[in-house]
């Protein structure tokens, strides 16, 4: 009898040990085997998934803000945002990266001709594996110039839109008004002499809105002629052509193509600092004329549309469409995660790149709040009726769709016509001879 007594106390006093030694270790080991005995048979938690996209917007100007506010309510899915360039340097430096698998998941086209070539290196995904979500719908008849061989390889996220910036003051004070929705080449003209006062400029082209005057004409009339051959002579091609080399030589009123090459011009700056009372440029100025830190302006902002190049135009088209046409890299191993980051942004989640002139083209994305972070605390800077007439208006648009060496082979030639190096019989004859070269090459 004494020996089960003893047996007894001993079994509770290792009990009470066993007890105490287990009170000592951490809250969660304790929560783990006294709350839940199984846990130790649990599968382990899913670990996050991250993906990474490339982009040329500065993260600051709304792409990091965009990737924080998915990444907050998606802890599954993180998403690390990547600045490259958009020029050729910076284009090149993401052709490399996605064919050496440098781990890119999504990327932005800012060209047809560039995601082209990224379908032509395997690098872009055909979006129709996906079936839940439909582009056409979602981003209107414009999207349909973003098709290959009849298939979406990357979705259209925004609107496009090109125009002609104004200082309205300087506009007041020659006594002009800001230009009606029709103007031509030749009011162009007429305003950027009469503009020109001092070390101002009348008018200034960025170096990446020079081909609007040419594609608006061609957009219109046909890159080629009913026989199926170039048409890049047309005849208000080459009117555009000379009204641009009269007011760089004849009216002096806009810079010389080669300055504005070698100096690498900051268009952008020159405009927000008074020093050229009109702007050929796009939205992305936004990001610059809303940054009154750096840019401080005393003047309020009007806008006109790209001008026809001759009164009687009714074909003519204005750059426009859409564009940051996003891909998915088919190398990527998390394919279904990217197409769902990417329909939130699409369809709304890229709003905060708004401030910077981005508008999204989803019919589902809330266009008055965008209107409202585009001008922020600046509207009082700017002339707002023509800011909607222009910005937000509607018109026929055109997206560039020559291939890459047409474009380029043109910019040769149209340099050494604006660089008085050949005349412009033989600029538009050379061109259309190249286009030509190339359309007997890639006859399909």
């Amino acid at each position: 009898m004494m020996n089960i007594k003893k047996t007894t106390v001993s079994l509770l006093s290792a009990a009470l040990v066993l007890g105490v030694t287990a009170g000592c270790g951490s809250s969660g080991e304790k929560a783990a085997t006294t709350g839940n005995p199984s846990a130790s048979s649990a599968p382990e938690a899913k670990k996050a998934v991250t993906l990474t996209m490339w982009g040329g917007v500065p993260g600051e100007s709304g792409p990091q803000a965009a990737v924080d506010n998915w990444n907050a309510k998606n802890p599954d899915i993180q998403v690390k945002y990547e600045r490259f360039v958009n020029d050729d340097a910076g284009n090149l430096k993401l052709d490399t990266a996605l064919t050496t698998n440098q781990g890119i998941d999504l990327y932005v086209n800012y060209t047809l001709a560039g995601l082209t070539k990224r379908i032509d290196a395997g690098t872009a995904l055909d979006l129709s594996e996906f079936k839940d979500y439909n582009i056409d719908d979602k981003m209107g008849t414009d999207a349909k110039d973003w098709k290959v061989k009849d298939k979406y390889y990357g979705l259209p996220t925004k609107k496009n839109v090109s125009f002609v910036w104004l200082n309205k003051n300087a506009l007041d004070e020659a006594g002009l008004a800001v230009p009606s929705l029709d103007w031509t080449m030749d009011d162009l003209q007429q305003y950027a002499a009469k503009l020109k006062k001092g070390t101002r400029w009348g008018f200034t082209e960025h170096i990446s809105a020079y081909p609007n005057f040419f594609d608006g004409a061609n957009a219109g009339a046909g890159f080629t002629k009913a026989d199926g051959t170039s048409n890049l002579d047309d005849p208000t091609v080459r009117k555009a052509y000379e009204s641009m080399y009269n007011m760089m030589y004849t009216d002096k009123s806009m810079p010389l193509l080669g300055e504005q090459i070698t100096s690498k011009m900051p268009t952008d700056a020159i405009f927000l600092k008074g020093e050229t009372a009109m702007l050929g440029a796009g939205e992305f100025i936004f990001r610059s004329s809303n940054n009154m830190k750096d840019f401080p302006r005393d003047f309020k902002i009007a806008f006109a549309t790209i001008p026809k190049v001759t009164k009687d135009q009714a074909n003519y088209k204005y750059p426009g469409g859409l564009g940051d046409v996003i891909s998915i890299n088919p190398n990527s191993k998390n394919k279904e995660q990217a197409w769902k980051f990417l329909k939130w942004y699409a369809d709304g989640g890229m709003m905060p790149l708004a401030s910077g002139g981005r508008i999204p083209s989803s019919k589902d994305a809330n266009v008055e709040e965008a209107i409202k972070l585009l001008l922020g605390d600046n509207e009082k800077t700017y002339d707002v009726d023509s800011l909607k007439k222009v910005v937000f208006g509607k018109f026929p648009t055109y997206t560039a769709t020559m291939a890459q060496q047409v474009i380029d082979a043109r910019r040769e030639e149209y340099e050494k016509y604006f660089l008085k190096a050949q005349s412009l019989d033989d600029t538009l004859k050379n061109t259309v001879k190249r286009h030509n070269d190339y359309l007997s090459k890639n006859k399909k």
